[in-house]
């Protein structure tokens, strides 16, 4: 793979270096700095011409930071004249705001979907989008990974007699039933009323539950609210144990303090956004993705199927 190239963003250096070990290509030299007014500069240490560059950022807090550097460093790689620049963005910010749920809001989705392609990307690969629907606010091709075999692998060393697949909201119902469909399990659904953003309110759990041992699937975790208000609802139904699996694992706010104090047993996320926290906790285990990722630029460099990773 001698006209590939990594370069990394500063949001999750630490995944990038597992992308780049996976590969055995080492990340190339960039310099990327802030002005004292905050502005992003970005330098390409290494000539990029003709080549293919695979650019590592994820859209992680502080989000709009971590945005700008993304397009600054879209734009230097262009006009260091690359023959086309992927960028593999692991958590995808803004996917929340995918639609119009009330007048005159923004679709935020769609205006980072053209921010990115505007400043030169030639492909986009992300994990666990939100909304599926994003991949069509691209105009250039979508390469969309789920965290699924790795969570699964986990989910399969939990020792329980029966398990039941939870999706906390009506939206990520397919995802539960793809685990459940995996597993051999069944699913239940929690009824949830979302009076404005970042407030949840558990309303019924519909399925069965009752000496089982519950597994929470989302894609998002931020402020726990909604997770740690299913995980006390399936408690107090009767659920044998309560285990919570995410892909991106903001956890904003107090959301450590919600989840130490709630009764999941353990929520396993993925570090396709760096996790750090000044609250201890031992509740939370990280799983990496980094393999994941690095095969799948290895087959997009080798114009193999994306598809096979996941059967």
């Amino acid at each position: 793979m001698i006209d590939l190239k990594l370069i990394s963003g500063t949001a999750n250096i630490e995944l990038a270096n597992e992308v780049s070990e996976y590969l055995g290509i080492p990340l190339a030299k960039s310099q990327i700095s802030r002005f004292s007014d905050g502005e992003v500069y970005v330098q390409i240490d290494e000539s990029v011409r003709g080549v293919d560059v695979f650019l590592i950022q994820s859209l992680s807090s502080p989000v709009n930071d971590n945005l700008m550097e993304l397009l600054v460093t879209l734009d230097a790689l262009k006009r260091s004249s690359a023959n086309s620049i992927n960028i593999v963005v692991p958590y995808y910010a803004y996917a929340r705001q995918d639609r119009k749920v009330a007048p005159r809001v923004p679709i935020s989705a769609k205006l980072v979907a053209d921010l990115i392609t505007a400043a030169g990307a030639s492909r986009i690969i992300s994990m666990d989008l939100h909304a599926g629907q994003i991949q069509g606010f691209f105009d250039i091709p979508v390469d969309h990974l789920y965290a699924a075999p790795i969570l699964l692998d986990y989910i399969r060393n939990i020792k329980a007699k029966e398990l039941v697949i939870v999706s906390p909201d009506a939206g990520g119902v397919e995802r539960a039933r793809y685990y459940a469909k995996k597993l051999g399990c069944s699913i239940a659904i929690i009824d949830k009323r979302r009076p404005k953003p970042n407030v949840s309110e558990i309303m019924n759990i519909i399925g069965e539950i009752k000496g089982k041992t519950a597994i929470i699937i989302d894609d998002i975790v931020d402020t726990a609210g909604t997770l740690t208000n299913a995980a006390k609802a399936l408690d107090s139904e009767g659920a044998d144990g309560v285990y919570a699996c995410c892909t991106h694992p903001i956890l904003s706010g107090n959301a450590i303090d919600k989840i130490n104090n709630s009764p999941i047993i353990e929520l396993a996320v993925t570090n396709t956004i760096k996790f750090s926290t000044k609250t201890p906790t031992t509740k939370i285990k990280v799983l990496s993705v980094g393999k994941l990722i690095g095969e799948a630029i290895r087959r997009v460099y080798h114009k193999e199927s994306l598809s096979a990773i996941f059967e």
